[in-house]
């Protein structure tokens, strides 16, 4: 095996057969206890969540109507691409990171970094967007008991007369990291339970509202043209993709090489089928000109009489919508973690509790970044900020599947994604195809973080990776 040289720079790769040595001297590290149906859990829980009980009413009222439906199914088809991907390197090289990992050990340093880097702020901002949709249930609620909160806590500066924060949603993060610092086995019955609980909510909507649906309300399909579909799908594409984010958890999996590509596949076959069903009881119920964009369907059952469930919905989509958040900022520590534990961010940041075994020091920092984000950033701008780096990642991966399969195909896969190359290359035409989608200050803030990235390596994390230490074979 060829050991990476000094000489080799920024290409230097991290050698897949001993990517184990990057756990020898980093302290206590994680602990294995995940089994196939909790990780399957936490991707359902990460897929599931904001795009059915809020983005999916955003993107139906201001970018695609009815034609929603479209704009999940072909968010859906780019994601599935990506996600064979994503399963085969997860059964070759189960360790926290992700994508990270992956695009470290196939195409290099420099692109592991981009990567991570990117993960980091996307991942966040995630949890962040999360957050606020929790918060439109949260007053939704509120308002049908009669009550109203101060008009400086009810939402971020410019998304209504007297905004200055959004309390809830920021209070919510905080709640987040701190149960993360619990443990991963006690955090991870948690999320179980709420998935079901969630899983059960949306199959409720979706029994219910059938019966409740006026044909009607699908004229016009597209009344923002073709085109709102595929600007729909740009938006709503974080809403399918929490697979990637539960893989960040293999170093916490009892048998991560064939559980995690199942886990994958089975989580975005679950949330696909729900999210369809959805978006088709949702246009149908209600004019797509009067779905509220915070609280969809709490709004759409009251519409048609329905009070009382829809008040349930709201209380099920603050629960279910706390899986999301759970499995993202999961994702992020994780990437966090392991980009600390290369060397390539402070040592500092990939120490772990002694009885624990969580990185409670990124955890809380992610939390906090979060919260800020969460409190003062209107949903929308929230949400564009997720996707870009999100879908360059996917592009990343599936060049890298591609890449490492004629390099190595000597190396053992417990799962092999079909079709290749085409499959792969596939999820990199939708992912760019999908980016040409986002609005030109969604570009702005991506060049301004990766900017700073490429500061902080260059300055920082090139001298001080752990292959820059390494002697020539």
């Amino acid at each position: 095996m060829a050991v990476p040289r000094r000489g080799e720079g920024v290409l230097r790769r991290k050698p897949i057969e001993h990517v184990e040595e990057t756990e020898e001297g980093a302290g206590p590290g994680l602990a294995r206890s995940l089994g196939l149906w909790q990780l399957t859990a936490i991707g359902v829980g990460g897929i599931i969540g904001a795009g059915i009980f809020t983005l999916a009413g955003t993107v139906a009222n201001g970018t695609a109507g009815p034609a929603v439906l479209l704009s999940f199914l072909i968010a859906g088809v780019a994601s599935a691409c990506a996600a064979l991907s994503y399963a085969e390197f997860a059964g070759l090289i189960p360790k926290a990171g992700s994508a990270y990992t992956y695009g470290y050990a196939v195409l290099g340093e420099l692109a592991g970094w981009f990567i991570g880097w990117d993960l980091l702020l996307e991942y966040t901002a995630i949890v962040a967007v999360v957050a606020i949709g929790v918060s439109g249930y949260f007053g939704f609620l509120v308002e049908q008991t009669g009550a109203e909160l101060p008009a400086w806590a009810l939402g971020a500066p410019g998304t209504g007369a007297g905004h200055r924060m959004d309390l809830f949603a920021a209070v919510l993060c905080l709640l987040i990291a701190w149960l993360l610092n619990r443990g991963i086995r006690s955090a991870a019955r948690f999320e179980t339970v709420v998935v079901v609980l969630k899983v059960l909510v949306v199959l409720l909507v979706i029994g219910v509202g059938v019966f409740h649906i006026d044909t009607a309300n699908y004229h016009p399909f597209f009344p923002y043209g073709v085109s709102g579909a595929f600007t729909g799908a740009a938006t709503v594409f974080f809403a399918v993709f929490g697979y990637d984010a539960m893989s960040t958890a293999a170093e916490e999996s009892k048998d991560a090489r064939r559980h995690m590509p199942r886990a994958i596949l089975y989580s975005l076959a679950i949330a696909m089928v729900l999210y369809v069903a959805a978006c088709l009881v949702l246009t149908g119920m209600q004019d797509y000109r009067d779905i509220d964009q915070e609280s969809g369907f709490s709004t759409a059952f009251a519409s048609v009489g329905l009070d009382g469930l829809a008040n349930v919905i709201a209380v099920g989509a603050i629960i279910g919508i706390l899986t999301v958040m759970f499995t993202f900022m999961l994702g992020v520590t994780r990437v966090f973690y392991s980009m600390s534990r290369d060397g390539l961010l402070p040592k500092w940041f990939a120490a772990t509790h002694p009885t624990r075994h969580v990185p409670t020091r990124v955890t809380w920092i992610v939390g906090a970044a979060s919260a800020g984000i969460a409190g003062f950033l209107p949903i929308g701008e929230a949400a564009e900020l997720t996707n870009i780096g999100i879908l360059l990642a996917f592009v990343v991966v599936c060049v890298a599947v591609i890449v490492l399969r004629y390099r190595r195909p000597d190396l053992p896969r417990t799962f092999r994604t079909p079709g290749m190359p085409v499959v792969p290359a596939l999820g990199v035409v939708f992912s760019l195809w999908l980016i040409t989608f986002l609005r030109w200050e969604t570009w702005v803030r991506f060049a301004v973080w990766f900017a700073v990235g490429m500061v902080v390596y260059f300055g920082y994390s090139y001298r001080r990776s752990e292959l820059a230490d390494r002697p020539p074979e």
